[in-house]
């Protein structure tokens, strides 16, 4: 029965999606199409300030599933040990993967080599690829959706059995659509950069607590590590805009000296914290995917691994009702995709939003629960173990 399904967002989400089908939609005689606003990088440029995504063990095994995961391996920089901070207390928890009886616990990958295998991947006998194109306008008909796609210069109507949203967290669609969101800003601004350090990580991912926010540094090829560095709103701006040294000094005082000096920090970017949540990821013939969904803090790290999640079960719902001849778009089908990961999620969310609240409260009571809350984690390993799991993107 064929069927075009139609996604709007060819970052990692959508790719991943695209990726997951299109063994089973050559069988099946579905089309897809794959929209996305920027052309594709012209060859892998590994950079100094490349950014970077921190997957967990479990996003390991989504993309070996995917058949992707040998090459991505041979550019991803493995989390070995996790260690978790509060600046000027005594709590302290320490993860390690060999303890948790894995590998790694999780991988740090720079975002132009996962780009380049996951497209790498794409079948285009399967997968038509529109970039750059932008879908100016969605409309809802009998039996699907409408796009207006526009493309070096010329707009065009597409007709699709199943839309699916994953272009982002600042989806322009989903407001004309009339699906509303969900925002909790938290007062607190990201610094996303690179550095150096005279020591070197080890292998090991850093996250800190402090009183203006949390910080994490994770593990890059060589000595760099991939920082996110949390700031009230007011301050951060100020921060990322001072010269390298001066940067460098403030970081070492927030950090400490557990990689040695910090020697060198490439570009800077600041962008705003805000936990956001659709209302709806569901109607018929249409799926919201990725940020467009939920968009969370990245102090845990969990964004794009609760993605990939919900990509790979909605990829094995629609398969299931591709085999019981059920057309992909159908609500029943949508729903029962919806229900399969509506617990992670909010288990997800809570996760990471119960975290930045915990941690950027300098309030004397709370900052002497959490600090217990560290210790007991340490001592004790049955707690520590399902902090673990949670951390590498497993079922407790």
């Amino acid at each position: 029965m064929s069927s075009q399904l139609s996604i709007v967002g060819g970052g990692m989400v959508g790719a991943c999606l695209a990726l997951a089908l299109q063994a089973f939609a050559k069988q099946a005689g579905w089309r897809i199409r794959l929209v996305e606003a920027h052309p594709p990088g012209e060859g892998h440029q590994t950079s100094y300030d490349a950014r970077a995504t921190a997957l967990s063990h479990g996003s390991r095994l989504l993309l070996e599933r995917l058949g992707v995961w040998a090459e991505l391996s041979k550019g991803a920089e493995p989390i070995r040990r996790i260690h978790v901070s509060d600046r000027g207390h005594p709590g302290v928890t320490r993860l390690e993967a060999q303890q948790e009886g894995v590998p790694a616990l999780g991988y740090v990958v720079e975002n132009a080599l996962l780009g380049k295998v996951l497209l790498g991947a794409l079948d285009h006998d399967v997968v038509e690829w529109l970039a750059p194109a932008r879908v100016s306008r969605v409309q809802p008909q009998v039996g699907g959706y409408t796009l207006d796609v526009e493309q070096n210069g010329v707009t065009q109507q597409l007709r699709t059995d199943l839309l699916v949203l994953a272009d982002g967290g600042r989806s322009g669609l989903l407001e004309q659509l009339g699906v509303h969101r969900d925002v909790k800003p938290y007062g607190q601004m990201a610094i996303i950069a690179n550095v150096s350090s005279s020591e070197g990580h080890d292998s090991v991912a850093y996250e800190r607590f402090t009183q203006s926010g949390p910080l994490a540094l994770l593990p890059l090829s060589g000595k760099r590590c991939a920082l996110v560095w949390t700031l009230p709103e007011e301050e951060a701006a100020g921060v990322a805009s001072l010269p390298d040294q001066a940067f460098l000094a403030r970081l070492q005082d927030a950090f400490g000296y557990r990689m040695g000096a910090l020697t060198q920090v490439g570009s800077r970017a600041c962008y705003p914290l805000k936990l956001i949540e659709a209302q709806e990821q569901v109607r018929p013939h249409l799926v919201v995917l990725g940020n467009a969904a939920h968009s969370l803090h990245p102090i845990a790290g969990q964004g794009f691994n609760l993605s990939l999640r919900d990509t790979l079960a909605l990829a094995d719902t629609l398969i299931a009702a591709g085999r019981q001849q059920r057309l992909p778009g159908e609500l029943a089908t949508l729903q029962q995709y919806l229900q399969r990961q509506q617990q992670d999620q909010r288990q997800t969310v809570a996760f990471s939003d119960y975290l930045t609240r915990l941690f950027s409260n300098s309030q004397p009571l709370l900052t002497m629960g959490r600090n217990l809350g560290l210790l007991g984690l340490d001592m004790l390993p049955p707690a520590r173990r399902l902090f673990a799991r949670r951390a590498m993107g497993l079922k407790a």
